[in-house]
């Protein structure tokens, strides 16, 4: 495997390269000093926002990167735009959408409003074309609108369950290809969970159509098997963390469902770097004997509280697409300060991700950023105010931001800060990643200083290449090379099962505003059967929404092992 060492930082380069540095700007250093100062108030906070950033402690979103300090300035990464049954409305809604996507953002849409196919027109004597239809619209105006001719659009498209053209949605992504600029998410009900809770299966759940609740939870499960589509977003579990419920149900999310937002909302992104505040200086033992857990928990408050002043400071200095978001946004400031690089901080500590420590660690640690982000906020409020409408909020003492958190896939920023993404355990421990046309084999730095202490050369070079080869190491049978704990300290997204994967992101979506985006990866042999039982466990267990992927489903993916097909884009 020729090469392969050089493969993290060469596209870490290429990355910045391409999308990230400004014209003038040599390295990560300068960005940092860039951003930091755009966003800083005071001198002590630009040396504070500084430091975070240059030490890839806490990264904010691309937008931000890309934007800020820049003519542009244009910094929020979510967007819920609203979408109504009118033509004129439609078409506005796609302006809107590529405004935003020209200047960095993605976009969210419920498109329920819209009439189902076939239904009478009045001012035209004709029939509606339905959601679908429209839906084609919205995706090819993304083709068309990349963003800063850089980062590809995204958009996430939301149906409700009662909707009568809710089957034709759930399908609309069977074709490979179809829609590609859009993820597809069902909004569910409990009704409807527990209707098939209760065995109703036979009973007709939409008069219009006929369809009954069984045949409809059947087409979700049909469609998750076959390629990962729809999603699922539960609808009363979002709202009950709506902490403004006078302005409206939250009814749709951004493109990847970890912030759920008011029609108009955008929303600043960031996250804490986890595996940076891992105290190395004590071992496993040492830790154990001190009843601690291994983590510079001071430290993380100290970060997680500067990091909510720098997503505070952003949406004053937001350059909004349109005056309807900058009022929507500036009523609420909503940010979502989320985390990254949760794996590795785990195999930093020899904790498996799938076991009782690593749960029980996630929920301390998301319940000490969260509050930690609280009492910043409580802050804030005292010195430049609460937000607009705090006074029918559900809080019960003033706040800067109606909502502080939530968990963003980190994909590019992740690669920038050197780290695992998001809560997501590893995809593997070596993989080929494809960007702006090339490819990069990756090799994953604690993975190689791990065996490479262990192994000779030539030992670590075979153990690399079957890994690389197979897509894990839990088959390997020479003890010498691997040992069963390491095994067990050592798997990968496809070792866990997806019971642990969705018990992980309910230990962190109980301390969470907002949501969490995440995949329950699932083998290529899993059972429909299976889908069933995680939708239904998921919801028990508090999600707010769940992404299910059965490997080897889908042509085009992000990453790829030695034996599958390159990735066409980013």
């Amino acid at each position: 495997m020729p090469g392969y060492m050089k493969g993290r930082k060469a596209l870490i380069l290429e990355l910045l390269k391409a999308r990230y540095l400004q014209k003038g700007e040599k390295n990560w250093e300068e960005l940092c000093e860039r951003v930091a100062f755009a966003l800083a108030e005071t001198e002590p906070e630009y040396q504070k926002f500084k430091k975070l950033l240059v030490g890839k402690l806490f990264v904010p979103s691309t937008p931000t990167l890309m934007n800020a300090g820049t003519e542009l300035g244009q910094l929020s990464a979510c967007f819920v735009v609203p979408v109504g049954d009118s033509v004129e409305e439609i078409f506005e809604a796609i302006k809107i959408a590529a405004l935003v996507q020209k200047t960095g953002g993605g976009t969210g849409f419920n498109f329920s409003k819209i009439r189902p196919q076939g239904s009478p027109v009045r001012a035209t004597k004709g029939v509606a074309s339905g959601p679908v239809a429209f839906m084609g619209l919205f995706n090819a105006a993304t083709d068309v609108i990349k963003q800063l001719g850089q980062r590809r659009g995204a958009n996430m498209g939301i149906l409700e369950i009662e909707h009568a053209d809710i089957i034709p949605f759930i399908r609309a992504k069977r074709r490979e290809g179809e829609f590609s600029n859009f993820n597809l998410s069902v909004l569910v009900s409990d009704s409807f969970m527990e209707a098939l809770k209760a065995g109703r299966q036979e009973e007709i759940w939409n008069l219009q159509t006929g369809i009954k609740v069984g045949e409809l939870f059947s087409e979700i499960v049909e469609g998750i098997w076959r390629n990962g589509e729809p999603g699922v977003l539960f609808r009363e579990r979002i709202n009950r963390d709506n902490f403004t419920p006078f302005l409206g149900e939250i009814r749709a999310t951004n493109p990847c469902g970890e912030a759920p937002l008011l029609e108009n909302e955008s929303c600043n992104l960031a996250s804490l770097n986890l595996s940076a505040f891992v105290k190395m200086g004590e071992d496993r033992e040492k830790r154990s004997k001190k009843g601690i857990i291994g983590v510079d928990l001071k430290a993380l408050k100290e970060a997680t509280r500067a990091g909510i002043r720098f997503l505070d400071n952003e949406i004053d200095k937001n350059h909004y697409p349109t005056p309807e978001i900058k009022n929507a946004t500036l009523r609420t400031r909503k940010v979502g300060l989320g985390v990254m690089g949760f794996h590795d901080l785990l195999l930093k500590l020899e904790i498996p991700y799938d076991s009782k420590a690593a749960l029980k660690l996630a929920e301390i640690l998301m319940e000490t950023i969260n509050e930690a982000a609280i009492r910043e906020s409580r802050e804030l409020a005292l010195e430049k105010g609460p937000f607009p409408e705090y006074e029918g909020s559900t809080w019960k003492y003033p706040m800067r931001n109606a909502a502080l958190t939530a968990i963003a896939p980190t994909g590019t920023i992740s690669l920038l800060a050197g780290c695992s993404s998001g809560i997501e355990p590893i995809f593997n421990w070596v993989y080929r990643r494809s960007i702006f046309g090339k490819e990069f084999l990756i090799l994953h730095p604690l993975f190689e200083t791990h065996f490479r202490k262990k192994l000779s050369h030539k030992a670590y070079l075979q153990l690399v290449n079957r890994v690389y080869e197979e897509g894990t190491l839990q088959n390997l049978k020479v003890p010498a090379c691997v040992s069963e704990a390491e095994k067990k300290l050592f798997k990968n997204a496809l070792d866990i099962g997806w019971k642990t994967h969705i018990d992980m992101q309910a230990a962190f979506q109980r301390h969470c505003h907002a949501g969490i985006s995440k995949t329950i990866n699932m083998p290529s042999e899993a059972t429909k059967d299976e889908i069933r039982q995680a939708l239904f466990y998921a919801w028990t267990q508090g999600l707010k929404g769940l992404t299910i992927y059965r490997t080897g489903t889908r042509k085009q993916v992000v990453l790829n092992l030695k034996g599958q097909k390159n990735s066409e884009y980013f």
